[in-house]
């Protein structure tokens, strides 16, 4: 558990943790010499269950509240603490304001300097306390008199503490791992150390494959070892404080506020959307109002834009945008204070939304309701709900992020469809059932459309269909609604074009006697076909009208463009594919080999090997070409007609 400490300037805090674990977190000349808390302060006090307690020691001064947020913002235990002789002052109040802001639920009072207060001075202080905590979450908390310097109070402080420490619920680390870095220091021997609290998730130093960033610079780190609880580990998860040794990194290159994060964790971004809460002491904000923000362990300029009117004023959480100078991280339900430009006066805070919010129609009502949908989410965790206000879904990526947890693991509500797609390039996504069928419904009717409005094309390629139904959808749900279509026989695919069942391209008498023909010669020719040009001559025949033909033929998989007025019969490119995936599939072919195999000139041999590069079956490497391992073009010669090139372009 990491308790965080919090008050006045000069209140003991610093003195009360030396008291409860033996450590003086002054490290600095200054603050001994002063005796004043300038930076963050840590302790750890193992307890006899295995568990350690942690310390993270807060200054109290007014100009180091950026400070005092970084170090609250980890934290799981919240210990206000109070001078009994000095009472409730500013900074109390102020720390009061801050971790409400923050969304913590647990903590206790401290009242300190027992013995240089005269009883009437205790009353006082405790009724101010009264005031000071009611409606929020410290109103019931338990309450301690002590004196850390002649030890009164601090055994009964202590045993409460590990009391607090054992029956805390477990932190789950299901989410995906990311440390907020509070400090970066070089160590003689060692190099680079950052330090920080883990907001979710877990490392494992012995997964190889486990890959951390230096975010939001997007720099690989390699981890040497670290540290978890002040004892060296191979593991750090969620609710720990943890120091990583980092390699090939100087820790000039980091910042506080930067995050070591898995690399699937964060899509930096100059634009936050939130749900934000003034304090009652607040101006009313304008929109373009500069403030200081701090998210996690971070200290940011941002500019506020107002989303559901021209102002923001204290009262009921209202929806905003934060527009940063520079690119940030940060993750939905991620809790954020704000102060004004000055940096003197705390004014309210929330928790984030959307951590990558949009530039343009940021105030629409779809929009608006998107945000409302996500706020309702963090609260109550109804996925039916928010995958209503989900037009295109969710992907898995994304509401792992939001969900904090994997969804490939989740049970979803029976409202919900889970979706994966044929090709490992795209993510599976989870969709409301009514949008589903919704949007398998709108692709029928757009083809439809269209075999209505091109009744002699063959049908529509997958690019200009997604064009025509709607160019926002995301591929990887494109991919699967094409998908589910065509397996439930409410689409069909010959070649590259898709279209209903029932609809066929009827060819005249005429067109139908030249399409024999065209084929037949281009059966004839086999790996050498003759050019629509040669055709022309001997059918004689306008070579526009082999064009337009051939353009028809194309699309409907029987034959394919090689080049330009180049067609080929489509059993013959099947067995050229067929060919190619006979050598080695990490060798592939070189031109001079398949030239050879096939007793063409160079010339041909390059136009065929162009011909399966530009379709994206194989790809070019070096002097190779090599079949690519991810597609999905001519997986069985039986289905080889699933691919066929542009005509006449």
């Amino acid at each position: 558990m990491i308790i965080g400490t919090a008050g006045h300037i000069d209140h003991g805090k610093t003195t009360l943790v030396r008291a409860l674990t033996g450590i003086n977190t002054d490290t600095l000349k200054d603050e001994q010499q002063r005796g004043i808390t300038i930076s963050l302060g840590y302790a750890y006090q193992p307890l006899d269950n295995g568990l350690t307690l942690g310390f993270v020691d807060v200054p109290g001064h007014e100009g180091l509240i950026h400070t005092m947020v970084a170090g609250a913002s980890g934290i799981n235990y919240a210990m206000l603490v109070v001078a009994a002789d000095d009472g409730v002052m500013p900074q109390t109040l102020e720390h009061i304001a801050i971790l409400s802001l923050l969304g913590l639920s647990r903590g206790c009072v401290v009242i300190t300097r027992q013995e240089l207060a005269q009883p009437e001075q205790l009353a006082r202080t405790r009724q101010q306390l009264t005031l000071a905590l009611a409606d929020t979450f410290l109103a019931q908390a338990p309450q301690f008199i002590t004196d850390s310097l002649s030890g009164a109070g601090i055994a009964s402080l202590k045993t409460f503490l590990q009391q607090q420490a054992s029956a805390q619920q477990a932190i789950s680390d299901a989410g995906l791992f990311r440390l907020a870095i509070d400090r970066a220091f070089t160590l003689s021997g060692q190099g680079t150390v950052v330090t920080g609290t883990v907001h979710s998730g877990t490392f494992n130093l012995d997964d190889k494959q486990a890959g951390l960033r230096l975010m939001p610079a997007n720099i690989p780190v390699r981890v040497r070892s670290l540290h978890a609880q002040n004892k060296p580990d191979t593991q750090s998860r969620a609710g720990q404080r943890c120091a990583f040794n980092l390699a090939n990194i100087s820790k000039d290159a980091i910042n506080r506020g930067n995050w070591l994060a898995d690399e699937r964790c964060f899509t930096p971004s100059q634009r936050l959307d939130v749900q934000l809460q003034l304090v009652s002491s607040s101006p009313v904000l304008g929109t373009w109002t500069p403030l200081h923000v701090h998210i996690g362990a971070s200290h940011l300029m941002a500019h506020l834009v107002p989303l559901e009117s021209g102002t923001v004023q204290a009262g009921k959480p209202v929806l905003a945008q934060l527009v940063f100078e520079h690119p940030l991280c940060a993750l939905p339900g991620d809790r954020f204070i704000i102060r004004n430009a000055q940096a003197r006066q705390t004014l309210g805070g929330g928790r984030i939304l959307d951590a990558n919010g949009p530039d343009r129609k940021r105030r629409s009502a779809v929009r608006l309701a998107w945000l409302n949908s996500v706020a309702d989410y963090l609260d109550r965790g109804d996925l039916s709900r928010l995958l209503q206000q989900a037009p295109y879904g969710m992907d898995h990526l994304h509401l792992q992020r939001l969900m904090q947890k994997d969804p490939s693991h989740t049970t979803l509500p029976e409202q919900i469809v889970r979706l994966t797609p044929a090709s490992n390039k795209h993510l599976p996504v989870v969709i409301h059932q009514e949008i589903w069928q919704s949007l398998l419904s709108r692709i029928e009717a757009m083809m439809e459309q269209a075999h209505q409005r091109y009744p002699d094309e063959p049908g529509i390629d997958a690019a200009r269909l997604r064009r025509m139904t709607d160019t926002a959808m995301p591929l990887s749900l494109w991919h699967c609604a094409l998908q589910a279509l065509t397996e439930q026989q409410r689409l069909a695919l010959k070649g590259a074009w898709y279209h209903l069942p029932g609809h066929k391209v009827s060819l005249s008498e005429q067109e139908l006697a030249l399409a024999e023909q065209i084929m037949a010669l281009s059966y004839q020719g086999q790996y050498d076909p003759p050019w629509v040009r040669d055709m022309a001559a001997t059918l004689d025949v306008p070579e526009q009208v082999i064009r337009q033909l051939g353009r028809k033929l194309v699309r409907e998989g029987r034959l394919y463009q090689i080049q330009p007025d180049l067609l080929y019969h489509h059993q013959h490119v099947e067995q050229l594919a067929y060919l190619i995936r006979q050598y080695p599939s990490n060798q592939g072919v070189k031109a001079a080999e398949l030239r050879d195999k096939l007793g063409l000139g160079r010339k041909r041999t390059l136009q065929i090997l162009e011909f399966f590069q530009r379709i994206g079956y194989s790809r070019r490497l070096k002097d190779r070409h090599v079949i690519r391992p991810d597609n999905m073009l001519f997986t069985n010669t039986l289905d080889i007609g699933n691919v066929s090139g542009s005509f006449g372009k």
